[in-house]
This record gives C-alpha cells, structure tokens and sequence, in this order.
C-alpha cells in the first residue's frame, strides 16, 4: 500500500539515517518519501523480481540473498537496501527471501533511475558490489598527504656519473665542482655503484687508501634504487630501514636522479627520517625514551594529514626499530663485543611490520652454532639490557615472556630449528599458538642469515605438513567476527568496554592469521600481511578478487582502530583496540559489517580448503 501524507516525516527520518539517503538534502528527502511504497512479507515469503519495483528498503525484519543453487549471498537487516533488477542485471541469477516478519519501503523503479541519474554519489553506491564499496572507502584519503606524491617531484635531477676507473681524487673533485654529496658509477648506461661523502672520510681518508685508487675501490656496490614513480613514503622507509641518506632512482633501467635525507627532512621533527636519525644519535636509554613521548601526537599528525593506516603502521614499526637497533649498539659499548654472530629478531606485529601504539615486546635471538655455551652469557646480558631498555621507553613486557631476555627464546640457531620442528610435527594447542607470533618473524640486527636460515626451517617444516596445517585452520576459525543473525554487531554487555567490539582480537587478527595460514601451506616467504596477501593472488592461491577483499577489509579495520587511538589521544586517554560501532556514522558501521562479513567469507574457504587434516 502507497504511504500516506501523514506518514511522510517517519519516512524520510528513517531514510535519513540510512545509507545512502543520507547523503541528499532534506527537500530532495521528502519528495522520495512522498513516493515510497510500504509493503509487507511474512517470513518465507519470496521477493518478485517485478520491473516496477526499484529499491527495496528494509524498515524491520530480515531477508537473505541468495544464489540460484541456493548458497547465501547476504543477509540483510533493518537500513539495508537491495535491488533485485539490479543484482540480476550481471547475470548472477539472485533472489530474495524474508527470514523473518518484514517491513519494506519500495522506491519504484522510474522514481529509483531518476534519482540515481540526478546524484552521482546515489547511483555509484548501488553501481559497486560490497567489496567496491569498501575498497573506496579503504582508499579514501581526506587530505592528500605529501608522503604519497611521486619521488620524481622531489628528487635531484642533475645526478654525477662517472667509471668505475676513475680516480677517487678525480671523483672528489667533480663532486667539489658540482657541490653534490653523491656521485654514481656507470657502466655503459647501468648503475653498478655509488659513492657518497662519507665513503670519500670513512673508506677512503680514515683508512688512509690513495686517492689515486680507482672509485671501485670505495664505491657500494648493487645499491637500493627506487623508480621514479615511487612515492615519497617509499623512499622513506626505505632510508630508514637500510640507514642510507642518497637513494638513486631509476626509469626505464636508466638513472633518472637521487633523493637524499636533505630532499625528504624540511627541518620538521614529524619526519620519520628525522626521527629515526635521532633516535640513532642518542646515548641512553632516558634520552630514546624522551623523543618516544612525541610518537602518539606524532601518530595523530600522520593520521590526520591523510596518511594510509598500512603505511602509519611501516613507520611506528620502523621507529621501534631504530630503537631495537640503538639499544643494541649501546649494550655492544658497554659489554664489549659479540663473542660471535647472532641476530636480533622481531616476532608478531614487530616481524610483520605492523606495529600501533601500546604494542607490548614479542622479540628473541638467535645465536650462531659455533659459540660455545661458556660464551653465552654476553648474550644474556646484552638481551637483558635490550628488553629493559625497551620497557623503560614504553614497549611493555610481554605478558607471555616471549622476550629474548627469557632464554627459552635465546638460542642457537640448532637449537631453534629443532624447536620449530617438534611443534610442526607435533601440533599441540600450545604450538599452535607459539606458531602465530614465532613465525611472523624478521631479522632486526646483527647477522640478518641466521634469521633468513630459521625462516627457511620454518617454510620446509610446514609446506606440505597436512596436519600441522589443518591444526593452524583450527585456530584461525577461532576467533569469528563480532557479526550475529541479521548483520547485527556482537559487543560486550558490560565491564569497561560495554558496548564495544575488539576490533584487533575480532578483526585484524582474524586477516593476520588467514594469510599467515595460506602463506605456510604454500611455502611463501613474505611475512607482512599486505605481502602475503599479494602474493597469494601472484601465486593462485587466492582468486584476485578475494584477495583485494580481504586487503580492503584489513586496510579498513586498521584504519578504524588507528582513528579511534587517534580519538583516546586526543582526549588524555591511552590507545586501545576497543571501538563502540554506536559511534560511528552510518557509513563507518556499514564499512565495518562489510569488513566483519569478508573475513567470515574467507574463514568459510579455509574451513573447505584444509578440513581435510581434521578428519
């Protein structure tokens, strides 16, 4: 039955605060509302794919789409839209169905096509699946942020070229002449080195080498380069990470310019580069903890400028590894050094590099097998100083002791392989749960080998292992999404999160331990989570399609749990993983359904893919 006048202003109060009515003006509003048709189905009851209808609006109930043999496509709740002409207009053959008693506004189809040809953002809601619409809003960025421009808009383009023959005098020269830091070794147009200022002090006037020697002999060979259209972002984390200050850049396999720590640092204290560099300079641990105070405002300035979550999450983790990295230095000069080769290792969020605000220590190290025991105890010591240190800046104790300073995870690199061995082939509830922080796994400092040699172990021990496998399927169908019948949200009913859902222990972890999962049983090497997941799609593990899913889902729970820390620190309050969807505009709670509902998609597939190995 059509709405009458008098029903009118309940109408358009509930379209406004339905997505995406919400976004036309309030005339616009009750001349839709003016139109609408109020229809009724029992449960069980069948939707027609009538041609006069346009959108239906669930007001109250429920409905599942579904395909034609049957399997759910979704389940929608109150506010929910679905079109079915729509949908069936891309051959997928969907019908509807009422679960339960519902209420339906009908916006007929001539009503529905005007509209949508009058508002462009009306029409491209409908236009994109689910999986678009999150997309859009995962890539969404307020303000663009001047670490996502292109280096090329930055970068020196005038750059030094000269043959590995030549002189290091004359390469000093030239590069006095041009007043430029850098100067690049060229071979028949290919980039072979580069030679920067303070090659020509440390590796050439310390050592007292003759000048008359050839570049070569002074030169880093095979440098880190990056293409011109890489962004600014790239560059630096790649100078932070590798500790450099020139980055040549390359297009089309020639030598197009370089950007320096001098083109990237604008005097700001907010630049990571900046940062890191001083991190790098400090002399106790009192002073790292003094410049560690700034990193939530710091977070919130990144945030606020526009800057992905994925790309917030590379510069905290790079940060705490410029800290990781100092504290080891600093406990080399006071315990003199290694008695021999060991590597530093970041486990978790650390490993993945991903790491927030309030992320407590998941660390170890792993010690060459030529170091007698009687030359552990500098290990100790150092591990012990280390752990401290980072405690003393703000990175907790791990509750679980998973420290380097707990000797169970301050071992010989024998000693772990065989460890990582008993758990694969014997999978227990306790190794499986040590499998998802131990093998998210990098090496931070030291000899960077002996992390790769562990990592390898790990690869072979679990490619192919169907039990093991089928184990770490079990845990990783785990923990569900806070999702109930009807799309509803699943929240805690009391304590100090009342209301809210655990968007890192409900979300994030979930998409952590899915890619982790199919990483393994297909031997992939890459350990961040974006990584894996592109590298599942190159591979065929995942169809394309469900693999830029679950990047969206995880890109748009990282951002909601970084925007709500954002939130706490701007009102006094400590950074949490807690968010009150309540909170959130209707867009935001969409957003977070979709989210919630592509993680259980993907559960479904592991659950078929290696239930095998339960039987």
């Amino acid at each position: 039955m059509a709405a009458e006048s008098v029903e009118l202003n309940p109408v358009r109060e509930f379209l406004a605060g339905t997505l995406p009515f919400d976004s036309l003006s309030s005339d616009r509003l009750a001349v839709i509302a003016a139109q609408i048709q109020i229809c009724y189905h029992p449960q069980g009851e069948l939707f027609q794919n009538d041609e006069r209808v346009g959108l239906r609006v669930l007001r109250s109930g429920a409905v599942d789409l579904f395909y034609q043999d049957g399997s759910l496509m979704d389940r929608l709740g109150e506010g929910e839209s679905f079109s079915l002409r729509g949908l069936n207009a891309t051959s997928l053959q969907v019908g509807a169905k009422a679960i339960e008693d519902t209420l339906v506004y009908v916006l007929p189809s001539d009503a529905y096509q005007a509209l949508r040809k009058e508002q462009r953002h009306f029409d491209r809601y409908f236009s994109a699946q689910r999986s678009r619409r999150l997309r859009r809003a995962a890539r969404y960025e307020p303000i663009p942020h001047r670490m996502n421009a292109a280096i090329s808009g930055i970068m020196a383009k005038s750059v030094l070229t000269v043959v590995a023959s030549t002189s290091i005098q004359r390469v000093a020269e030239l590069m006095s002449e041009r007043r430029v830091s850098s100067a690049f070794i060229t071979n028949k147009g290919a980039l072979s080195g580069i030679v920067t200022d303070r090659d020509l002090r440390v590796r050439c006037v310390a050592k007292a080498l003759s000048v008359l020697e050839p570049v070569s002999a002074i030169m880093t060979s095979g440098p880190k380069t990056l293409s011109a259209q890489s962004t600014i972002f790239d560059a630096t984390l790649a100078m932070t990470q590798l500790g450099v200050h020139h980055i040549p850049v390359i297009d089309q396999d020639c030598l197009v310019g370089v950007v320096t720590t001098s083109d990237l640092m604008l005097a700001k204290q907010d630049d990571p580069v900046y940062l890191v560099t001083h991190i790098g300079r400090q002399d106790s641990v009192e002073a790292i903890a003094a410049i560690v105070t700034h990193l939530p405002s710091l977070m919130v300035a990144w945030s606020s400028s526009g800057l992905k979550s994925q790309h917030v999450s590379r510069l905290l983790t790079a940060i705490s590894d410029a800290i990781v990295v100092r504290l080891l230095q600093l406990a080399e000069v006071r315990y003199g050094p290694a008695p021999g080769p060991y590597c530093w290792l970041g486990f978790g969020s650390q490993g993945r590099g991903e790491q927030l605000l309030g992320a407590d220590q998941d660390n170890g190290m792993v010690i060459d097998d030529g170091v007698p025991l009687t030359e552990r105890d500098w290990y100790r010591d150092v591990a012990n100083y280390v752990c401290d240190g980072l405690a003393l800046v703000g990175y907790r104790y791990c509750p679980g002791n998973i420290m380097a300073k707990n000797t169970e995870w301050r071992m010989s690199l024998r000693r772990w392989q065989e460890t990582v061995a008993k758990w694969t082939r014997t999978p227990t509830e306790d190794a499986v749960m040590r499998v998802t922080i131990f093998f998210d796994i990098r090496g931070i400092y030291g000899d960077l080998s002996l992390a790769e040699r562990l990592q390898q172990t790990m690869r072979r021990e679990t490619q192919g292992n169907t039990i093991f496998i089928a184990a770490l399927a079990a845990n990783a169908l785990g923990a569900t999404p806070p999702l109930g019948v009807f799309r509803r949200f699943i929240v805690e009913h009391n304590g100090e999160h009342k209301e809210s859902v655990n968007i890192k222990k409900r979300g994030i972890l979930p998409i952590t331990d899915i890619a982790r999962l199919h990483a393994l049983a297909n031997g992939l090497p890459e350990v961040n989570t974006d990584e894996r997941i592109s590298a599942l799609a190159k591979n065929g593990v995942l169809q394309i399609k469900n693999a830029r899913n679950l990047s969206d889902a995880l890109h748009t729970l990282q951002q909601a749990r970084i925007d709500e820390q954002c939130r706490l620190i701007e009102v006094g309050e400590a950074p949490g993983n807690y968010i009150n969807p309540r909170t959130l505009g209707t867009m935001g709670k969409e957003q977070l359904r979709d989210a919630f509902t592509i993680i259980k998609e993907a559960q479904s597939v592991i659950k078929l893919r290696y239930r095998s190995g339960l039987d």
